[in-house]
């Protein structure tokens, strides 16, 4: 079994222009298998190609520049290369995210480029509701904050696709043997 910890960042911005469609820009992605070792690490840029200036508040809260996405390949070339280093068909797989936003934006991207989105529908997890439910609470909390309540150091730059995957990875392998998976 391989757990694909991941997450994406989108275009976005401060104030949505009527009609927006927010695309995928950044996956960042470690392979862990059932014994919590990482057994892997992806992260690439992805061109968008409905908005592709990125806006200035997008490349304020995410640091990735209107260069990296530039020199990017788009979607249906990157999430090939995705589902071939995660394995994914060739060996059983979960997809972990933290919130659904990422396996929306997965599935929102795969139509619009109109491949196939079963492997993102049938096998994902979300990390931050099962997190909810394991620590009894009300509502779910962001990845920074759920690292600082485990008194786990936050490293490298927030909402950045690497980063917050490297640090749910953290989270992920504290609770292992907890997960519902």
């Amino acid at each position: 079994m391989n757990y694909i910890i991941y997450d994406l960042e989108a275009t976005c911005w401060e104030n949505p222009p009527q009609g927006f469609v927010q695309e995928i820009i950044e996956i960042g992605a470690f392979r862990v298998n059932a014994f919590g070792e990482v057994r892997g690490k992806f992260n690439r840029f992805i061109k968008p190609v409905v908005h592709p200036s990125l806006s200035p508040f997008c490349r304020q809260l995410t640091t990735i520049t209107q260069e990296d996405v530039n020199r990017a390949r788009k979607f249906p070339d990157v999430i090939e290369e995705f589902l071939e280093w995660a394995y994914i068909e060739e060996e059983d797989y979960r997809l972990c995210s933290w919130g659904s936003f990422d396996k929306k934006m997965l599935i929102q991207d795969c139509r619009l480029h109109r491949l196939d989105e079963a492997w993102v529908e049938t096998h994902h997890i979300n990390l931050k509701e099962q997190y909810r439910i394991l620590k009894r609470m009300k509502s779910g909390m962001g990845l920074m904050r759920a690292t600082e309540k485990e008194d786990i150091p936050f490293t490298g730059q927030h909402h950045r696709g690497i980063s917050d995957a490297e640090n749910l990875v953290k989270i992920f392998l504290k609770y292992i043997d907890r997960w519902d998976l």
